[in-house]
């Protein structure tokens, strides 16, 4: 593959602007971060005086000396729950990627200090993402359970549609049957339905005098059958270890419960995996400190995506697939990791496309395309890439920066529809694992194509400058006032900017990540580390489906 020859000059103007405006977008997430983790410390020293831990150092305990962890949610439920006192700090429930005893997993543990444990409907939303992801990835599941079940002043939010609280139960009972182990650890409270969670588990660990575990507590059994019965007698870890046969471990303290899980995960056996083609990575020849340089402020300035690429992928190589069709798109070979993968990205910037001559043979003007609006011709040659990548067994990323497929007279003339739909037919049919990053811009029906949420994507990440929605607020606000006939200037004018806010409001990256539209806002410089997470973690799925499409509308 070809070295990219970067452009970009460190020591301009423009590069100087771009990276110090990055820095202050990072310094605000990094604030926002800190705020979901940090927790009330004369709550936590009252947990540890019962002898526990806090959520987040349980998994510390648990995962493997000195590795990392890729957590999904960390801003789930940002500023959604203001009506509750503190809200509900990553939706009350930490769930992360890890490393344990050398395998990668998906660990879910409750947080008991927020609200303990109690689950409301974004809180549900998270989980069922954590299982999705051990279904794709065939990557075992560790559930860390201490929670006073659903909320029940917010039921309606979390019971009983189809993917409400009982398709987690729904999800155990698939992943038994997929062979996925699920391995739970009762460490607190464990209240009602959701006691149904750790009873399907193949494994179930208890704590002696901190875990409970019963379909109804004292109080509603006292209600609703008179008996007055204490915790531990109904779900005690002892009632349910030496007679009810619920669980099958019992332990002193949540270090000896920790230590099992470890041992536990040790003990797996693996399938065989490695479909996808990997060599020894190689890091960039570019920094990728850089990458905060390379995108502009604003939501429309120009810039060049190779430059983005090329401190993404291993030695800064890429190959690009048709690079003089289809400019608006880049689709190109590369490594990430070690990893093949085929990228498709946006371009960034405006090209010019080369026309045909005329009748007479006269040479025609280029035609001009906007970089990040997807054409007939760029349709079509990612359409023919994300095929080529299935045929070959190539991972995907998706580097999102669209405004959505191109509008007017001459594109419909050119048949957009049938192109775009080529495209997201593709698209929805792929089987192999695939990735995307919002960069800046993801709307409309280019949020499809480039494999938004509702096309699967193993993972799905934002950058701090990325907005989602379905138009651009000035445009959609532009697009309403015609209709408007009987408003006055000044009231067109008030009508424009309040929908205008509305729209900045709702296309933030953190209204996206709280509701968990996507798995979270990163770094730019941790998109490639992010990458490779995803991939290692697709490795452990060797199972790839015959790839096919439906009719299409060629």
């Amino acid at each position: 593959m070809k070295l990219y020859e970067s452009q970009l000059s460190k020591k301009s103007k423009e590069y100087k602007s771009r990276h110090g405006a990055m820095l202050t977008k990072l310094s605000e997430l990094n604030l926002y971060l800190k705020q979901v983790k940090e927790q009330n410390p004369k709550a936590v020293e009252k947990l540890r005086k019962r002898g526990k831990y806090p959520a987040r150092e349980k998994i510390a305990k648990v995962i493997d000396a000195g590795t990392d962890v890729l957590e999904i949610g960390a801003l789930a439920a940002w500023n959604m729950y203001q009506d509750i006192p503190g809200g509900y700090p990553s939706a009350g429930t930490i769930t992360v990627v890890a490393t344990v005893s050398g395998r990668k997993v998906v660990i879910i543990a409750n947080d008991p200090l927020v609200k303990s444990g109690a689950w409301v409907e974004t809180t549900c939303k998270k989980n069922l993402r954590a299982q999705e992801i051990a279904m794709d990835n065939r990557l075992p599941i560790i559930y860390m359970v201490d929670s006073a079940g659903v909320n029940l002043e917010r039921q309606a939010e979390i019971f009983p549609d189809k993917l409400h609280f009982g398709r987690i139960f729904r999800n155990n009972a698939k992943m038994a049957a997929m062979g996925i182990p699920q391995i739970s650890c009762v460490f607190g409270f464990c209240v009602a339905g959701g006691a149904y969670l750790p009873g399907m588990s193949g494994d179930l660990a208890m704590i002696t005098q901190h875990s409970s575990m019963f379909l109804a507590g004292p109080f509603l059994v006292q209600s609703a059958l008179g008996q007055v019965v204490d915790m531990e007698t109904l779900g005690g870890a002892s009632m349910h270890n030496a007679i009810s046969g619920v669980a099958d471990y019992q332990f002193d303290t949540e270090d000896e419960a920790c230590e099992w899980i470890r041992n536990q995960v040790a003990a797996l056996g693996k399938r065989s995996a490695g479909v996808f083609a990997r060599i020894e990575p190689e890091p960039p020849k570019y920094d990728p400190e850089e990458i905060l340089g390379v995108l502009p402020f604003n939501a429309t300035g120009t810039y060049e995506m190779c430059e983005i690429i090329a401190r993404i992928v291993d030695g800064s190589r890429f190959e690009e697939f048709k690079p003089h069709f289809g400019l608006t798109l880049i689709t190109c070979f590369a490594r990430i990791g070690g990893f093949s993968v085929g990228i498709v990205a946006n371009r960034g910037k405006q090209v010019y496309r080369q026309m045909p001559p005329d009748e007479h043979g006269n040479p025609q003007p280029p035609q001009v395309q906007i970089g990040n609006v997807i054409y007939s011709d760029s349709a079509n040659k990612a359409s023919h890439f994300i095929m080529l990548c299935n045929e070959r067994l190539i991972p995907l990323v998706f580097l999102h920066d669209v405004t959505g497929f191109m509008v007017g007279k001459m594109a419909e003339n050119n048949g957009i529809i049938k192109d775009g739909s080529e495209m997201v037919n593709v698209q929805a049919n792929s089987v192999v694992p695939k990735f995307s990053i919002i960069i800046r811009n993801s709307f409309g029906a280019g949020n499809y194509a480039m494999a938004g949420k509702a096309y699967d994507p193993r993972l799905i990440f934002s950058w701090p400058t990325a907005r989602l929605a379905v138009m651009d607020g000035g445009v959609a606000a532009d697009t309403v006032l015609l209709t408007k006939k009987n408003l006055d200037e000044t009231a067109k004018k008030k009508f424009r900017e309040e929908l205008v806010k509305k729209y900045e409001y709702e296309t933030s990256p953190y209204f996206s990540a709280a509701r968990l539209v996507v798995d979270g806002i990163i770094d730019p410089r941790k998109t490639r580390d992010t990458l490779i997470w995803g991939l290692e973690m697709a490795e452990n799925n060797p199972d790839v489906p015959e790839y096919r499409t439906g009719l299409l509308r060629l």
